[in-house]
């Protein structure tokens, strides 16, 4: 029996047409992969579904019966729950308290009951969390756990979750999977958003494929592979940028000399941290999510002070810069919140000259020209998908991307600081993404590469350390590293 059909769906934003009558059945029982790169209507799809947007053409049935559904409330009265990528929980309540939040009815709320309530469903769903615990004090994963509690509390039989892992760890991601396929067994249909596609053929039974706004194919996980999957979306079965050769090092350009820092909550983060990168290198950093990049990432741009300890930049001393000063010394920033370092509401033209206003000032006035043809110049050679005026919030993820990377690297920097650069971009863009740093370390630049990704880390790294509990475990050649050995340094087996 079909849980969802969606029929000749059209919804066109102004002059684009994200989707353009596109089919999409969703069997009972089925973990069902939505694939496409960014741009290719997969969001725009399910959004509809959910009642965030209307369609402008096109008929949905749920359970096979006709279904109008025009806000989240129908979706939710029908059975259907989404869990986005950004949480859409509040940090200052407990978990028992979000799940009733937003529920009209009494006035007073009953919160040991509810805490019962959450408990039950908890353990009837094989899904820990603790009721009573607040949001903020919970990892990534645990929030992921509860907004996908909180859809099945108010009885989901349809949940959509878009792109669920981009903020995993492998081990988070092991614990989804198997609560995805527990759930599955009592009935949970699921609609699976990913760029991943490795995890797409362990997880999911059936793949429909958009491209730009238009249905590209369907198949079934166990009759299609990798390289299908991959030409179904971007038109090709090569992708997977990788690290050609071995290079003579270069002098040394960034210098890490024992340095300490604290977290939030002004706990020990980094300890004794030392690192060299060389001219025309990339040094990978490897480590589970919560080991201390934040912190060294945040350090060594310029938006955190270290307790102690050295950062010298080609002869200049940054310990304890400020960004301009970083900026200043040739240091190229990429950081890992690329929506935290851009102003959603500014132009994209506006938004490639942020950190370097200076340049683009007239008798002591903004240059607007010269800010217009600074953006043709680099949308033109960045390859990015928007004008110089569209507003920076209305790009894909891996557009916004490439404006971080054109806006930082038109520079010529000498350093390369590049925080979980790919992170929730499709294989297009994390393919684009990882040919531009390599750009950067064979023209010469020093990269210190931070992700979460072995597979990028592996795939670019000239050199691999890892990091874990804030303290480097050891560094090991391109040539020496396997999966093995990272893996137990990653989990805190020195070298």
């Amino acid at each position: 029996m079909h849980a969802v059909e969606m029929k000749g769906i059209v919804k066109k934003f102004a002059d684009l047409v994200a989707s353009d009558h596109v089919d999409f059945t969703l069997e009972q029982g089925e973990i069902h992969a939505l694939l496409g790169e960014n741009g290719a209507g997969k969001t725009t799809l399910m959004r509809i579904l959910y009642g965030l947007y209307n369609a402008d053409e096109g008929q949905i049935l749920i359970n096979e019966s006709p279904a109008v559904i025009r806000s989240p409330k129908d979706a939710i009265n029908l059975g259907i729950g989404m869990v986005t990528q950004h949480f859409t929980l509040v940090p200052t309540l407990t978990v028992a308290e979000n799940m009733v939040l937003g529920e009209s009815g009494s006035l007073t709320l009953n919160l040991s009951e509810v805490e019962k309530k959450v408990a039950a469903a908890s353990e009837r769903f094989g899904i820990p969390v603790k009721p009573q615990a607040l949001i903020k004090h919970l990892s990534v994963g645990e929030r992921q756990r509860v907004e996908i509690l909180k859809a099945l509390y108010h009885d989901a039989r349809v949940l959509i979750l878009d792109e669920p892992t981009a903020v995993l760890v492998p081990q988070e991601v092991e614990v989804l999977f198997e609560a995805l396929t527990r759930l599955q067994k009592n009935g949970l249909s699921v609609i699976f958003i990913s760029h991943h596609l490795n995890e797409v053929m362990q997880i999911c039974n059936q793949v429909t494929v958009l491209r730009d706004g238009k249905l590209s194919g369907k198949v079934k996980v166990a009759e299609s592979n990798l390289k299908e999957l991959a030409n179904m979306m971007v038109g090709r079965e090569n992708f997977g940028v990788k690290r050609q050769g071995q290079r003579e090092q270069g002098k040394l350009q960034l210098k890490i000399e024992k340095i300490n820092a604290v977290d939030k909550k002004g706990l020990p983060a980094l300890k004794d941290i030392s690192l060299e990168v060389h001219q025309g290198e990339i040094l990978g950093l490897a480590g589970v999510s919560g080991n201390g990049q934040t912190e060294l990432s945040a350090v060594l741009c310029g938006t955190q002070k270290i307790t102690s300890g050295k950062i010298i930049a080609g002869d200049v001393d940054l310990s304890n810069a400020d960004t301009s000063s970083v900026c200043a010394a040739g240091v190229g920033r990429i950081p890992e919140d690329r929506h935290a370092n851009m102003v959603g509401e500014l132009s994209v033209a506006e938004n490639l000259v942020l950190d370097q206003l200076q340049n683009f000032v007239k008798n002591g006035i903004l240059d607007y020209g010269k800010i217009q043809k600074n953006a043709e110049e680099l949308i033109k050679s960045f390859h990015i998908k928007a004008s110089p005026s569209d507003r920076v919030r209305t790009l894909s993820g891996g557009n916004m991307q490439k404006v971080m990377l054109a806006r930082t690297l038109s520079q010529n920097p000498h350093t390369v600081i590049a925080s979980q650069p790919t992170r929730g971009l499709d294989v297009g863009a994390t393919d684009y993404v990882r040919s531009t740093l390599l750009e950067q370390r064979d023209r010469g630049a020093a990269v210190l590469l931070l992700s979460e990704d072995l597979e990028e880390i592996m795939a670019l790294s000239d050199r691999i350390a890892v990091i874990y509990s804030g303290q480097i475990m050891g560094i090991l050649s391109a040539q020496e590293a396997t999966a093995e050995k990272l893996g137990l340094m990653m989990a805190g087996t020195p070298a």
